[in-house]
């Protein structure tokens, strides 16, 4: 396992970390606990002592599994990420992040992960109704008091990171980034490593996309978010399917390795200091050694670079994926109301 520092902190962490999101069942089409739960220590055998959680994730219940799975572990052994921001009612989820909203969510976050300080923790997303100046000072009075021991931030532009900087440091930065997304390389990835921000990369696989498991009739039940997810809905879910073909086909021919390995690989070798991988069974995990101990020359990447631009010219990005602010989950539930 390869290990990364964030600046201005003591964190030492794997360069995976475990996406927990699916986890909590919500948005994915339901969860077991008991895999979940599994998926995590499985990681934690294989040296991935980095989970990233958040309080969204399940309404809750992404947070109780991590916090079980890890009980009885030496705290110091597991480095948490956790966030804050996000508010939900009768289902519905917008941004909220005011100081009364996080001081909330600190204290439910650390009952449900049973512990008393989060490693870094986010905001979820920025808040247009919420004065940046509010959110930053609350997030530098709970690094203050040791309920905190670096600040993320999630979603965030580089105008809205200096604003946010203007009143409290910014320790980590998580944006949506992997093969197929990649508007965080425009802007955010430079400013990140021009300011010595950590990048913990988000959506890795794509959501599963990259994994290599998808196939043109792969069904998504319940409220599974990839059943609105414009690349999962044909003609655009067929030319995303050709494109990881190649790509595996790539990486099995240079690397001996697979799709899988290589969208993460190429992750961290454009520039991410850590990669979120989601997963809900130890399975999932089988090949995390894969990813380690090797890089992508130019050559490669140059590669890789004509695959993407023959199969998809046009890319989609994550947007679908963000939540509105308050009044418009209001407005919105006013309107199915009558």
């Amino acid at each position: 396992m390869e290990y990364a520092s964030i600046s201005g902190t003591d964190i030492r962490a794997s360069r995976v970390c475990i996406g927990t999101w699916a986890m909590g069942g919500w948005m994915w089409g339901g969860s077991d606990e008991m895999e979940a739960a599994a998926a995590i220590r499985a990681g934690l055998e294989k040296g991935v002592n980095f989970i990233d959680t958040a309080p969204v994730y399940g309404f809750g219940a992404s947070e109780e599994i991590v916090g079980k799975a890890i009980s009885g572990i030496a705290r110091e052994k597991v480095f948490i990420s956790t966030k804050a921001g996000i508010e939900w009612k009768d289902g519905r989820v917008f941004r909220n992040a005011s100081r009364e909203r996080i001081l909330k969510e600190i204290d439910d976050s650390l009952r449900r992960l049973m512990t008393d300080y989060i490693d870094i923790y986010h905001v979820h997303w920025p808040d247009p109704l919420v004065p940046m100046e509010e959110t930053a000072r609350t997030m530098a009075e709970l690094l203050s008091r040791g309920k905190i021991r670096a600040i993320g931030v999630s979603n965030f532009s580089v105008r809205q990171m200096d604003e946010f900087r203007k009143t409290a440091p910014i320790h980590a930065c998580q944006p949506p980034y992997n093969l197929f997304e990649r508007g965080t390389e425009k802007e955010v990835l430079p400013y990140c490593k021009q300011n010595g921000i950590a990048v913990l990369a988000y959506g890795s696989l794509c959501r599963g996309l990259l994994s290599g498991r998808m196939r043109p009739d792969t069904a998504f039940e319940g409220d599974d978010l990839r059943k609105i997810d414009p690349k999962f809905q044909q003609p655009l879910y067929g030319r995303y399917l050709k494109a990881v073909d190649e790509l595996d086909r790539f990486a099995r021919a240079r690397y001996q390795k697979g799709v899988l390995e290589l969208a993460i690989r190429w992750v961290l070798d454009q520039g991410a200091d850590f990669a979120l991988w989601g997963v809900r069974s130890p399975r999932q995990l089988d090949r995390v050694e894969g990813t380690m101990g090797w890089g992508l020359d130019a050559e490669a990447k140059k590669e890789i670079e004509e695959i993407l631009k023959r199969n998809i010219p046009s890319p989609t990005g994550p947007e679908f994926m963000a939540p509105p602010r308050a009044p418009e989950a209001a407005a919105a539930s006013k309107g199915e109301n009558g």
